[in-house]
């Protein structure tokens, strides 16, 4: 009776509330239920594909239908892996018309998915990595590491060192430009951050009976450290487990994650799957892998270190429901929760604040393209699809995906649910993650800057203002930064050798390089103070005044992800988490 309620109240099935509950197995379920009906029972193990005459992309379909039609020469045989209502309506059609039972075959739907993935995993591993190098070829980063890419990198770089060795005239002119592109960066951000204050709005409840299946995907590897924590997080999620979808993908020689995994209690709602091994081995292909075999009409992105607040995807519901038809994503806060570990968690926790909580919902409200996090991206899985997913070639794909939905017609909104997450908390890690985070960067700018005039149409003038300071602002800010800072020293330094005092002597450059370098320091400062202060966080507070010394370390970063563009850019530098983690939440 209690499941029979429940399953009243959430509009699904009793057999998946009480196979969500461990109350009973599926597979017990199934075979009871063939049983009663008078059909036969079967595990797919020794069912050969050609008993299946369609496509592959018919047959994934199997997956969210839970039917599968077979043909056995002149017979043909239905089986049927009964979730939701499913079972319900079989009960009755089959009451009426028993002379069909013969003719139906019952099955778990984990053996339906072995079945499937088993005879359509060449085509999942061709779709994941090249499927968008071959229909949309201007959006994908896979030609970037070509010759021609190359000499334009190099080529660039000695432009660079060609007008730093010009006559003063030229010099000056192009520090004021860096100068200009930088401020107005910075602008951006002020602006972005002003409309913050006027955005966020409570909503109310929406009813569980109204919410629809929503499938969450984790891309994992080298994470044993992780797992635990994960499954835990993911199970505390405030959403029917009748529900939820949860794929877990791993790399097929990973075999210690893997081992992590099954020794836990996973429960029905979870699946591994395993990543192909064809392409790259990036995040994008594998979440591009577990992409076909999902059933949620939403589904979210998260990382292996993530602990998502409990009613996040319950408010990602609630923002497609009241958002248009165009709304392609909504992306949750991230928020850093390792603060106590050092001065770089604190740094990043700054970072962060910033970012999320005060310049993303800004320019997210005026429509404008964005780059997305890296986690917590919430998506209308027909649009994802549509747009192409993500890019197995690009080390941001959340970057570059923001930027191509926006091309397309589509936005992207900021909710207010928070995903607490752990920063690198030493300079080594911190340098590896940022360095692939400018080279991801890099490769999105390159990618969508090759046909300037249609990035224009594709995003109007203030989209393709956005695009430029957004991401392309961040790269040159930072390594321009470490030129300005040199030639800054470099002044300094001279005029103390001639003089025998500091000072900045009569350069005009020079002046120009400190009135640029104070007015960032101050307003991004600010800026991460004001987020500091929305996240009730202030103590980090005291990390900001080593901001120069951060911002020279971005610097380095910026400039080792220029080279690594060059030298092998589709290197994934993976985060290791875990390491010796002090939640702000402990005691």
């Amino acid at each position: 009776m209690a499941a029979e309620m429940r399953a009243m109240e959430i509009n699904t099935g009793a057999d998946r509330v009480l196979i969500a509950q461990n109350r009973i197995s599926e597979e017990r379920y199934v075979r009871t239920l063939a049983r009663f009906l008078g059909t036969s029972y079967d595990t797919l193990q020794r069912l050969p594909r050609a008993a299946y005459h369609d496509t592959d992309t018919k047959l994934l379909e199997a997956l969210k239908t839970g039917i599968l039609r077979l043909t056995f020469g002149s017979q043909r045989l239905l089986v049927v892996a009964p979730h939701d209502v499913l079972g319900r309506h079989l009960v009755n059609n089959l009451r009426f018309r028993p002379n069909l039972a013969p003719r139906v075959c019952l099955t778990t739907s984990q053996h339906l998915f072995d079945f499937v993935h088993r005879h359509v995993s060449a085509t999942i591993a061709k779709t994941a990595a090249f499927e968008l190098k071959a229909t949309r070829p201007q959006f994908s980063a896979s030609a970037l590491g070509s010759p021609s890419a190359v000499r334009a990198v190099i080529g660039s770089l000695v432009t660079v060192v060609a007008l730093m060795a010009a006559p003063n005239v030229v010099i000056t002119a192009v520090n004021i430009a860096l100068a200009l592109i930088f401020l107005i960066w910075l602008a951006l951000r002020i602006v972005g951050s002003l409309t913050t204050v006027l955005l966020w709005r409570r909503r109310a409840a929406i009813a569980e009976n109204d919410l629809p299946a929503y499938s969450v995907i984790v891309a994992l590897y080298q994470e044993t450290a992780a797992v635990k924590g994960l499954v835990e997080s993911l199970k505390a999620l405030d959403y029917p487990r009748e529900k939820l979808d949860i794929k877990f993908v791993l790399e097929p020689d990973d075999h210690q994650t893997w081992a992590a995994l099954t020794k836990l209690p996973l429960g029905p709602t979870f699946t591994l799957v395993a990543a192909p091994r064809d392409g790259p081995r990036t995040k994008p292909k594998a979440l591009n892998a577990a992409l076909p075999l999902i059933r949620g009409s939403y589904v979210a992105v998260f990382d292996a270190e993530d602990r998502p607040e409990p009613d996040q995807l319950k408010k990602a519901v609630q923002a497609f429901r009241k958002g248009s038809a165009k709304l392609a994503c909504v992306q949750a806060r991230l928020v850093i929760d390792n603060t106590k570990n050092s001065w770089f968690t604190r740094m990043f926790a700054a970072e962060y604040a910033a970012l999320f909580d005060l310049f993303l919902p800004g320019i997210a409200a005026w429509r404008l393209p964005l780059p997305l996090g890296g986690s917590s991206n919430h998506f209308c899985t027909e649009i994802l699809v549509g747009a192409g997913a993500w890019d197995p070639f690009n080390v941001t794909e959340d970057a570059d995906l923001g930027m191509r939905l926006a091309r397309l017609g589509y936005h992207t909104s900021i909710i207010d649910s928070a995903t607490y997450e752990e920063a690198p908390r030493s300079f080594m890690p911190w340098l590896r993650q940022r360095t692939r985070w400018f080279k991801g960067w890099m490769q999105t700018w390159l990618v969508h800057m090759r046909n300037p005039l249609q990035l224009w149409r594709d995003l109007g003038p203030s989209g393709f203002l956005t695009f430029q300071l957004v991401i392309g602002g961040a790269i040159l800010a930072a390594t321009v930064h470490g030129i300005f800072a040199v030639a800054l020293g470099w002044q300094i330094a001279s005029d103390w050798l001639s003089t025998g005092r500091f000072g900045l002597g009569d350069g005009h450059v020079a002046k120009l390089h400190t009135t640029t370098l104070v007015v960032g320091y101050l307003i991004s400062g600010l800026l991460a103070f004001t987020g500091l202060v929305c996240r009730r966080i202030i103590p980090c507070a005291w990390a900001l005044v080593f901001m120069p010394i951060y911002w020279l370390l971005l610097s380095v970063a910026a400039w080792r992800a220029l080279l690594q563009l060059i030298t092998d850019p589709y290197k994934w530098e993976k985060t290791t988490h875990c390491l010796a983690r002090i939640p702000d939440t402990a005691e």
